[in-house]
């Protein structure tokens, strides 16, 4: 007879419910990441966590509103209380020797995972600006990422600075987002060295003036991938 300290006791239907929609973001994650916003589709990330279509509907609105959450997901990952986006530690400081290198619930390279949501992300802000009640949902995901930034530049503001905390914070938003922009298209090598000089020269121009020149690391060739890795160490399976 099992020990009576050893029974699971019995989940509940909140938490089911929230195993299966994190199951679901989890596949979504890799279904967008590989093949697209549009190319995507319910049933396939359905199929690819193990449920049925309705489990997607009776967690989503649609594929638009899964997407938002995935946003929400990675949004909470990378723009967390403790996020800094100076921080120049990358994925070799944490792994362990000889292990592998983390890889998504789906099986995708970390950096594949990257650049394949930051295409979907794209995709996906064509479709919403031409959609008034997505524009709206768009708009407060990236109100997220701008108060990040914002708790960034009031943190910092130097004293002899007259533009606005959040004036600060959408510049150095639109250089994180343009930066990702220019590396998506492949128009050019984005060095996560040179953004974070970018970020200092808008946060405190005088003080980053007489900065050194950064030294460019061209293993990584679009923002975001060491920061995703380390997250993927550190942080256990849902």
């Amino acid at each position: 007879m099992a020990n009576r300290s050893t029974l699971r006791t019995p989940r509940t239907r909140a938490e089911r419910q929230r195993e299966t929609r994190e199951a679901l973001i989890l596949a979504a994650l890799d279904a967008f990441s590989r093949d697209g916003y549009h190319a995507t589709s319910l049933e396939g990330i359905a199929n690819e966590a193990g449920f049925s279509k309705g489990a997607v509907y009776s967690n989503f609105d649609g594929k638009s509103d899964l997407f938002l959450a995935l946003m929400d997901f990675n949004l909470e990952m990378l723009r967390g209380a403790d996020w800094d986006p100076f921080s120049t530690a990358d994925a070799a400081d944490t792994a362990t020797a000889g292990e592998a290198e983390p890889k998504t619930a789906g099986g995708l390279e970390i950096a594949e995972m990257v650049r394949g949501f930051g295409l979907a992300t794209l995709e996906f802000i064509a479709t919403a600006a031409r959609d008034e009640k997505l524009v709206f949902a768009l708009r407060e995901r990236m109100q997220v990422m701008i108060g990040a930034y914002e708790r960034i530049a009031t943190e910092a503001r130097p004293a002899d600075e007259n533009l606005p905390p959040d004036d600060i914070a959408r510049l150095m938003a639109a250089l994180d987002q343009g930066s990702s922009i220019l590396a998506l298209s492949g128009i050019t090598l984005v060095d996560p060295a040179l953004i974070r000089a970018g970020l200092r020269r808008i946060l405190d121009p005088a003080s980053a003036a007489d900065d050194p020149a950064p030294e460019r690391d061209s293993s990584i060739s679009y923002p975001g991938v060491a920061q995703v890795q380390r997250l993927f160490q550190e942080t256990p399976e849902i």
